[in-house]
């Protein structure tokens, strides 16, 4: 699939991967919606842009639940279809199980997974009634295995994989597609706004993300990913190797354990 001229919907699109999977699209002529809850972020984003005719945004927070349906309607009413949703938005964390409150885990599952629910099951019945459509999710390779300091934030990643493995299944027949793109440390802002154990962002970045692959060049290797319709796509440094060592679950705990960057 040419991901040419399609128009696509991004969610998490006011900076970081979202951001630059925009510069990236834009450029290939696709129409976008951009997607945040930060307006002016949003539109400094589409101000870089050189065809902003062909970019919509959409401010919206993951956790209007309720709201989700009337956002999916302006959404397609924006250019009259939508093609491809990319889910990017989302939040990690930064704290040990036995200091976390248990509202963190709440909104870490109320961003992370069931938000990314919400707008995909809103969004669903469009792409039925096309016979067409394209679920691209960013995970992360946490959904795939875990890491201490990120429980909450691998249980909501795991979950999505779970969930949108069944849409794959359900729905292959109604010509819906489903992307999970699995990240290892790309250079974004995502450590500086994990959440700690009491909620509040963790304000500092780590050497592993800081010396992540380039986010530009992230963006580059997923279109690619989508374009080959990938079911998953490990995206990342050496650390992507880890996830062919789940058959070798004792091994990559000690691993995993030595390697551990909070």
């Amino acid at each position: 699939m040419k991901i040419d001229g399609k128009t696509i919907w991004i969610t998490g699109a006011s900076s970081g991967i979202g951001e630059a999977l925009t510069y990236h699209l834009e450029k290939r002529n696709c129409k976008l919606i951009l997607s945040s809850r930060k307006e002016d972020q949003l539109n400094h984003v589409k101000g870089n842009c050189k065809n902003q005719e062909n970019i919509h945004i959409l401010p919206l927070d993951l956790c209007d639940f309720e709201g989700m349906h009337a956002h999916t309607e302006k959404a397609i009413a924006a250019f009259g279809n939508i093609d491809i949703l990319i889910n990017n938005a989302g939040l990690s964390q930064r704290s040990l199980i036995s200091e976390t409150n248990f509202d963190v885990y709440k909104k870490l599952m109320d961003v992370n997974y069931l938000g990314t629910v919400a707008i995909t099951k809103a969004l669903l019945p469009h792409f039925i009634a096309n016979k067409n459509g394209k679920f691209v999710t960013i995970s992360s390779l946490m959904g795939k295995f875990s890491s201490p300091y990120r429980s909450g934030y691998c249980g909501a990643k795991h979950a999505l994989h779970g969930f949108f493995d069944a849409l794959r299944l359900e729905h292959e027949k109604d010509g819906i597609g489903v992307t999970m793109i699995c990240p290892g440390f790309v250079n974004t802002n995502v450590a500086q706004n994990a959440l700690t154990g009491d909620g509040t962002a963790q304000n500092e970045q780590d050497d592993a993300t800081e010396n992540g692959l380039d986010v530009s060049v992230f963006a580059n290797k997923m279109i690619r990913a989508i374009e080959r319709g990938k079911f998953d796509a490990y995206i990342g440094g050496k650390e992507t190797m880890a996830t062919y060592l789940r058959i070798f679950p004792k091994l990559l705990h000690k691993i995993v354990l030595r390697s551990t960057v909070r």
